[in-house]
């Protein structure tokens, strides 16, 4: 089911790190949000199962082919109510997809200085800190 209530739409999202820490973003190519950085993801379908939605929204943003793990939080956007799972990829090409402008491993240096320069979707910065999820790698 996409709605939790009328008026708020499930949303998932996929962390994904690479073998050097790096986290996987993508700059959305449209609103909300348009041009900033954020986790790949995005609405789930009706009749969608969450796991089934990271799947899609992984493979049509990223290319790459990832199986949906533990979740890791979730967090309240305006109507959106995401719902972001630790995935582990699996396969294909990172390439950006329908939704997004660009995809690419991001280091923990380059994550601060994205956030500095307000290139973060709203308070993503906090929430990965606060998630234990920031990168830790370096290019």
């Amino acid at each position: 089911m996409n709605t939790v209530s009328d008026s708020t739409v499930r949303c998932v999202g996929g962390i994904v790190h690479d073998e050097l820490g790096r986290i996987l973003l993508i700059r959305r190519a449209n609103e909300p949000g348009r041009g900033l950085w954020s986790v790949p993801g995005g609405r789930v379908e009706p009749g969608e199962t969450d796991e089934a939605a990271v799947i899609r929204e992984m493979c049509e943003e990223t290319g790459l082919d990832v199986i949906p793990g533990t979740p890791v939080g979730n967090v309240r956007r305006g109507p959106y109510d995401i719902h972001d799972y630790a995935c582990t990829v699996t396969g294909g090409t990172l390439r950006a997809g329908d939704d997004a402008t660009d995809a690419r491993w991001i280091d923990a240096e380059t994550l601060i200085e994205l956030d500095k320069g307000g290139h973060l979707a709203e308070l993503l910065f906090v929430t990965l800190r606060d998630w234990g999820v920031l990168p830790t790698g370096r290019s």
